[in-house]
């Protein structure tokens, strides 16, 4: 799985630098947000209902990308480059968006007076999904068109598609995908297995403990590669992959999920517990102090990887 891993990696990195920024990034973005919700769905329909498994899987998602892959990030690219510069507008257009979706979404629900605590509505759910769905498809659209310049850095560091052949395109399109649906079949029964075992030893965090491995393997490849663009002083590419998954893992996995919870009438429970929104409000707040500035330094990283220890430690502890 590891190996796989590591050649989605190159064939992503290659579409990356034939497309250009910041479509390169969105490739790799939707195919592992794609296969996140395939897994997610087949866990949910895997014995019993599951309702807090993509709750767990969501949320561990913005934590893992917002304070482990940024607090990397920003603290290796600073230790090797002291200071790197992030493009204000950009980091600010991803942390609003990624604010009103996981608020809309997981700390929203537990208030809500139509159902029990933690839950939507029929209605209420069908109604956030849409306008979750609209929110990031107009992040996108400003992304990639309306205001493209405000999520690239100032050097020219893509190549032109148009100096790439379109069979090479291809190809390394098509290996990506292949590789990447070889991941979700091979995460899922990894996924499937731990699962088992948890419930098998009766641990009162399995939910957790597996969403947060879902999010893990299905991260990786963006992982590795945001940290790499950090480490050769792309910082702005590498929050660009790091923040954009997050928004996509809401925006698009939430009305995935919910989608399927309306079809199978399996319930779904989306909002989170008192300790985990104080979480990620704190990871949101610490996002919002970092991206203020446009230079970030190794003890900005530190911060962000202290709150991502944090969380995996109340995974096992809480």
């Amino acid at each position: 799985m590891f190996t796989t891993i590591f050649v989605v990696l190159d064939h992503a990195e290659a579409v990356a630098r034939q497309v250009g920024e910041p479509y390169g990034t969105l490739v790799l973005t939707f195919a592992v947000t794609a296969i996140e919700v395939s897994i997610i769905v087949s866990m949910m329909l895997h014995g019993q209902n599951n309702p807090t498994l993509a709750r767990e899987s969501v949320f561990s998602t913005v934590m893992i990308t917002s304070t482990g892959v940024v607090g990397l990030c920003l603290a290796l690219g600073g230790w090797r480059h002291r200071k790197q510069a992030i493009v204000r507008q950009g980091t600010s257009a991803y942390l609003a968006v990624l604010a009103a979706l996981t608020v809309m979404t997981l700390v929203l629900p537990t208030y809500t007076l139509t159902t029990d605590p933690g839950t939507f509505s029929a209605a209420q759910l069908g109604f956030v999904s849409v306008l979750s769905v609209l929110l990031y498809a107009s992040f996108v659209f400003a992304q990639t068109v309306r205001h493209r310049d405000d999520f690239i850095e100032g050097q020219a560091h893509h190549v032109s598609a148009r100096t790439a052949s379109h069979e090479s395109i291809s190809a390394s399109a098509l290996l990506l995908m292949i590789g990447l649906i070889g991941i979700v079949m091979l995460a899922e029964q990894v996924a499937a297995s731990v699962e088992d075992a948890l419930v098998a030893y009766q641990v009162t965090q399995a939910d957790s403990i597996v969403g947060a491995l879902i999010a893990g393997l299905v991260l990786m490849p963006e992982a590795i590669s945001a940290i790499r663009a950090s480490l050769n002083n792309e910082l702005q590419r590498g929050l660009n992959v790091a923040m954009g998954s997050a928004c996509a893992t809401i925006g698009l996995t939430i009305p995935g999920v919910a989608a399927a919870s309306l079809l199978t009438g399996r319930g779904l429970t989306l909002g989170l517990p008192a300790a985990d929104a104080v979480l990620l409000v704190l990871a949101l707040f610490i996002c919002g102090v970092s991206f203020s500035n446009e230079r970030t330094t190794f003890l900005t990283g530190m911060v962000h990887i202290v709150i991502f220890f944090t969380y995996v430690f109340l995974i096992f502890i809480p």
